[in-house]
């Protein structure tokens, strides 16, 4: 597995493409924007987009999906509790930091669900408190975890939005995160990667 981060839109969301190697299938993990250099670079590496995953609906994980889908007709996944999030500019911030953008064709996913794209299993880890419906993919295999804003390095999400909660938030980092590997790999939504065995020893929420 290779992970590639482009950091884009206007609060630099890390948006993660996901690569087989071999094969050159590649999943994208949280478009906030589709930049002329990063849609060149799909193309000139040959990268098959087979799906576009959302850790959540917040207008800054998403607002690049318009983009991706005129070149890629492929499935965009978010969490059953957030698809009223997409839909609603309140709700996903958009009508506060943009003109308003709403998505109303996402697939939902459910906690523990596994998609199987690009060779790859991910496993849908349901973790509310930044939104409602926030969830982060973990690949076992690969011992990997995008966790969206739900636990950046050395920090957690912010929970003064509607439908946010720190206590939901902090019981999804404990009772569902941290029991992972410590060695499991952690790519956030904003900042840079991190590892659980770190977050335990030196996240001052934690």
């Amino acid at each position: 597995m290779k992970i590639e981060k482009f950091v884009t839109g206007i609060i630099s969301t890390n948006c993660y493409l996901v690569i087989n190697e071999e094969t050159k299938q590649t999943v994208i993990i949280d478009p906030a924007a589709s930049p002329a250099y990063l849609m060149n670079h799909l193309k000139s590496e040959g990268l098959k987009v087979e799906a576009i995953f959302l850790t959540h609906g917040h207008f800054d994980h998403m607002m690049g999906l318009d983009g991706f889908l005129k070149e890629y007709d492929v499935p965009v996944y978010v969490e059953e509790e957030d698809e009223e999030v997409l839909q609603d500019p309140r709700l996903n911030l958009s009508a506060t930091y943009t003109e308003g953008y709403v998505f109303t064709k996402a697939e939902t996913v459910q906690d523990g669900e596994i998609l199987s794209f690009a060779g790859y299993e991910f496993r849908v880890i349901h973790t509310p408190g930044h939104t409602k419906g926030g969830c982060c993919y973990y690949v076992e295999a690969e011992n990997v975890i995008f966790s969206g804003d739900t636990l950046f390095q050395a920090s957690v999400g912010r929970t003064d939005f509607p439908n946010s909660s720190m206590s939901d938030l902090m019981h999804s980092i404990r009772e569902k995160l941290l029991i992972l590997s410590d060695e499991t790999k952690v790519y956030p939504g904003h900042m840079g990667e991190t590892t659980i065995g770190y977050e335990k020893q030196n996240n001052p929420f934690i």
